[in-house]
């Protein structure tokens, strides 16, 4: 299986909805996502996935699932901390919780960091263990359950080739090209509890040190053909489809690369 992950084109937060530039960043997306087909399309509950969705949704004739639980305003309720100058801001935003997070006592902690006495009983805990749950549920529809003694998830589907004596390359269960491809539309700030989930990577990590673009793509693989898969990332927050149409590429329209 290959779950694609895709961070929103470039939008405006009030109201909720793309730019001129967000639709046209979201058609560049559809033709590439289009060129190899998906099986199933699923997207965060906010205006600006479902805008950002809509042109692979009707290029491919695939009817969406919206999934609530991906909404970045869940996220964002539980993991953002006041600034001092009175505004809101994600928490990993801030200099004190940088600081925290990247602390030894945290980072001894693992993929376990919000065991650390100053995140328990906090929403910012709370927000990720719901994603990181949810997460798992996901997946294990398509068959891959996690298994914590072995750090790896367990493939229900998985069926044994059986062969005499030695190898024989002809015989095979499945092949990369059908391969079912999932396509989940969603948001930065959850995406760090996602990808954290997906990945088994400890969440400070990811949240300060991994970034994704308007309408970055990232690309995890789970080996059908095995009965205990490693999910491995192919490329994360791949914006090559607004450079193939010669449109800018950008971080949040402000860090050009």
């Amino acid at each position: 299986m290959l779950l694609f992950f895709v961070r929103h084109a470039d939008p405006t937060y009030d109201p909720d909805e793309l730019t001129p530039l967000g639709k046209r960043q979201a058609e560049s997306l559809a033709r590439r996502i289009a060129r190899y087909g998906a099986d199933d399309i699923y997207v965060s509950s906010s205006n600006r996935a479902i805008q950002t969705m809509q042109p692979t949704a009707e290029m491919l004739k695939k009817e969406p699932t919206v999934l609530d639980w991906t909404n970045e305003a869940h996220a964002y309720k539980e993991q953002s901390m006041p600034t001092p100058d009175g505004g809101r801001t994600w928490g990993f935003a801030l200099p004190k919780m940088q600081r925290l997070l990247t602390s030894t006592e945290v980072r001894k902690l693992g993929t376990e960091w919000y065991e650390h006495p100053d995140f328990k009983g906090t929403d910012f805990a709370k927000g990720h263990l719901r994603i990181k749950r949810q997460t798992r549920e996901f997946l294990a529809q398509y068959g891959f359950i996690w298994d914590e003694d072995r750090g790896m998830y367990k493939n229900i589907n998985y069926v044994p080739v059986e062969t005499e004596y030695k190898y024989d390359p002809s015989v095979k269960k499945c092949s990369s090209s059908d391969e079912k491809r999932v396509v989940l539309f969603a948001h930065h700030g959850f995406g760090t509890n996602f990808l954290s989930a997906v990945l088994d990577i400890p969440f400070p990590q990811v949240c300060l040190k991994m970034n994704f673009g308007h309408t970055g793509m990232t690309v995890i693989k789970f080996d059908e053909n095995s009965e205990f898969v490693v999910p491995n990332m192919l490329t994360m927050a791949n914006d090559g489809h607004l450079l193939a149409d010669n449109m800018p590429t950008a971080y949040n329209n402000h860090i050009y690369y």
